[in-house]
């Protein structure tokens, strides 16, 4: 990565973490008989909710006592609700942890309004279960045919929240780039906006992961209806620059860029998963265990090979640190920032 000195090789350098596993008798049997419910901030279906079914199963072994896990779907306010509950509402012993979405943990930042009822900066990480890349899309049968006719071409794009990336990076585009894009909330997931998209209710939609689109289009090699506009990282995708996609950056230069590095480093943590502060800190760390072996084992790397979900685990420690990071940013850029993805008219 290049902004702010975040470095790229943190997820892999920290892993698995240094702290040594809890031991003893009560250690092995910490949630033995316990229920542990994942609450994912989406509509059940879509690439998220599929990712969090799918390790629910495996990280339940690698538990102590072997809880039963279960998944609960809560989508709304862009992430910000599932972080708010497991933050404020949920048991605070280990038995509640909760998918979010990467904006959920850096509005709190950017917007202005205080209504924030968690602070991003004391949450405690679990870990995230990729690092991922950004697309803005529109069908190929679409009057849009790159990022520059978004400025001559009133456009409407789908989105959830503000705060979620299909809300956000939608606004960059308009704010940063020029773009006439009118942002359209009230969305759950990528699957009903780009439903939206293929009835001709909406152009298109920013903010797609790009390993989410390859799981939820798993045939996407083979019948792809959709056209990439831009691609927004870091540090370019190598696939998508060889589909000849450009990088949003390039659009860019001086306090704009650095504004939108600020808004896409929370793509570090694509799939994050958070607890509440209070939870004890032997049960965090047997989580994050958990969380990174589950995410190691070959058989769970092998079904999600099948439907094309990336596998890049980040861990817990990692992304504490990369939190207090982003939230030591320059004011200058995170007004900038907070300026571009702004609700419009407000």
């Amino acid at each position: 990565m290049r902004a702010f000195g975040f470095s790229v090789g943190f997820a892999s350098a920290c892993a698995l973490g240094a702290a040594v596993a809890p031991t003893g008798l009560a250690a092995q049997e910490m949630f033995a008989g316990k229920t542990i419910t994942i609450i994912v901030a989406s509509g059940a279906g879509g690439g998220h909710d599929i990712f969090a079914r799918m390790l629910s199963r495996y990280w339940t072994k690698y538990l102590p006592g072997k809880p039963t896990m279960i998944v609960q779907n809560m989508p709304g306010a862009g992430g910000a609700r599932a972080a708010e509950y497991v933050s404020t509402v949920a048991p605070k012993d280990g038995t509640a942890v909760s998918h979010t979405f990467p904006g959920a943990i850096l509005s709190p930042l950017l917007d202005e309004t205080g209504k924030f009822r968690y602070d991003p900066a004391k949450l405690t990480y679990i870990g995230s279960g990729d690092t991922d890349t950004r697309l803005c899309a529109v069908l190929k049968t679409s009057k849009i045919q790159k990022l520059e006719d978004l400025k001559s071409a009133p456009s409407a794009f789908g989105a959830s929240a503000p705060g979620g990336s299909t809300h956000d990076y939608a606004r960059m585009v308009a704010t940063l780039a020029g773009g006439q894009v009118r942002v359209v909330n009230g969305y759950t997931g990528t699957p009903p906006i780009t439903l939206a998209m293929e009835r001709g209710e909406l152009d298109g939609v920013c903010g797609w992961g790009w390993s989410i689109f390859k799981s939820e289009r798993s045939n996407w090699k083979t019948s792809n209806p959709f056209r990439f506009l831009v691609q927004m990282s870091l540090t370019p995708d190598p696939e998508l620059v060889a589909l000849g996609v450009p990088d949003f950056n390039s659009f860019l230069s001086g306090i704009q860029r650095k504004a939108a590095e600020l808004v896409i480093s929370q793509q570090a943590f694509s799939r994050p998963y958070i607890t509440a502060p209070e939870v004890p800190a032997d049960r965090v760390k047997a989580l994050r265990d958990g969380f990174q072996k589950a995410l190691a084992d070959p058989e769970l790397i092998a079904e999600f090979a099948k439907i094309n979900i990336v596998n890049r685990p980040v861990s817990g420690e990692a992304m504490q640190k990369l939190v207090a990071q982003i939230y030591s940013s320059p004011k200058e850029v995170v007004a900038e920032a907070r300026r571009s993805i702004k609700p419009a008219g407000k």
